[in-house]
């Protein structure tokens, strides 16, 4: 299976370079003469570390090749990599090397392209007639050790619905899947924001430690001590990257009030931790928003809440979404009943006026929608099909993105969960 590289930059010559390290035969090629020249003598014009030797010994074993022949590299090769540096004219070019492509050709667009670029792509493309799947792969190299982060990746990132495509790409980083590294397949959209949101939360998490760090000199802390430890929390990963959630819990208020305040009387503005936390609490406002879309005029309606606890395997209310999403919903005239597995005492006691329930389908029955306001792991096996003849309206709001949403929407009910379209 032949593999071509379209980009002799900083991209195109790094995927080049280490595909052809996984045994394939790969052409680099580009209309830019010059610049090919240059890298096919080793001339990069940037240093990479390792990258040279990389590049030396494939074209010496004669699996890397460069080439300004662009339809016979496009003719010959069954996934093509479209790696410019800049996203300037991709979708033309794009389509310009598919109308090239022999059929069934997987033109992989790894350059770093705006959200919606691949979808217009494929539209394209089909509009055409031509029979060319495009698959959105993101890379994530950071300068200095691009070649370490290709050989050693976090995961592989496919934004395709073609399931041969998946399996070819599989192929393509066969070295990489037999050792084990995830590949992630999801739709265009999300794998291009991927490599967006993966940038500014790196951003997020180094302005986050600047400003900490700032805090340290004032009160003789350690930064470096400090990041050392933070890094080797397990809540730090994906673990805690769930949307709908929100940082709760009996400590959690408590905690980020005593920072704000320390930092506060060392003349350290935090506004990282005063965005967060601003965040989080405008989460039920958010869910609100969702309720009332689907809801008409809820003053007086009825609102089923699965879930009391901050999360589940507790029975902490402290900071739960939930409580405050039925607050907002009390002041609102709207009559709430709830279920939890364990915190129905604590959520009885906190809020006059809700009316605590003895099963799911208790807080089911007659309410005009049913909300999943914990994840605990129970509530995915209850009887839909029994709580769709309970509800006075198939609607359900999952907070938690706990549900199977096409399962659910087949069984007629009407879907919501959080962050995803």
């Amino acid at each position: 299976m032949h593999t071509a590289v379209y980009g002799s930059g900083y991209l195109g010559t790094i995927i080049s370079a280490c595909l052809a390290d996984f045994g394939l035969p790969v052409t680099c090629f580009d209309e830019d003469s010059a610049r090919l020249k240059e890298v096919a003598q080793g001339k990069l014009g940037f240093y990479e570390k390792n990258l040279e030797e990389v590049l030396r010994r494939n074209m010496r074993a004669g699996r890397l090749m460069y080439s300004t022949e662009v339809a016979a590299a496009t003719a010959k090769s069954s996934v093509i990599f479209l790696a410019e540096d800049t996203h300037v004219q991709v979708e033309d070019l794009a389509l310009r090397l598919a109308q090239m492509a022999r059929p069934r050709t997987i033109i992989v667009v790894s350059s770093p392209v705006p959200v919606g670029t691949c979808a217009r792509i494929e539209k394209r493309i089909k509009e055409a007639g031509l029979a060319i799947t495009i698959v959105s792969q993101p890379m994530f190299l950071t300068n200095g050790c691009a070649v370490e982060d290709f050989n050693w990746p976090d995961r592989i990132l496919l934004g395709t619905n073609s399931s041969e495509a998946v399996m070819a790409l599989k192929q393509t980083y066969r070295p990489l899947v037999m050792r084990g590294v995830p590949v992630i397949v999801t739709n265009h959209e999300t794998a291009e924001l991927v490599r967006e949101a993966s940038t500014a939360f790196v951003a997020t998490k180094i302005a986050f430690i600047n400003e900490i760090a700032s805090l340290s000199e004032r009160v003789k802390a350690d930064a470096m001590d400090l990041a050392l430890a933070l890094g080797l929390d397990k809540k730090i990963g994906p673990r805690c990257l769930q949307p709908g959630s929100v940082f709760a819990g009996p400590f959690a208020e408590t905690e980020m009030d005593s920072l704000a305040s320390l930092a506060n009387g060392n003349g350290i503005s935090l506004r990282i931790l005063s965005a967060a936390r601003e965040v989080n609490r405008s989460l039920p406002d958010r869910i609100v928003d969702k309720i009332t879309a689907l809801v008409d005029n809820i003053k007086g309606k009825e609102m089923g809440i699965l879930g009391l606890a901050f999360k589940p395997n507790t029975n902490y209310i402290a900071g739960s979404t939930s409580l405050l999403l039925a607050k907002n919903l009390m002041t609102q005239g709207v009559h709430v009943r709830a279920y939890d597995p364990v915190a129905v005492a604590e959520g009885n006691s906190e809020l006059d006026g809700i009316r605590c329930c003895v099963s799911p389908y208790a807080a089911a029955e007659g309410s005009d929608a049913l909300v999943v306001g914990t994840g605990w792991p129970e509530f995915r096996a209850l009887d839909f099909e029994k709580i769709k003849r309970l509800l006075r309206r198939p609607i359900i709001i999952d907070t938690k993105n706990l549900l199977d949403p096409g399962r659910l929407r087949s069984m007629g009910y009407q879907y919501v969960g959080v962050g995803r379209a």
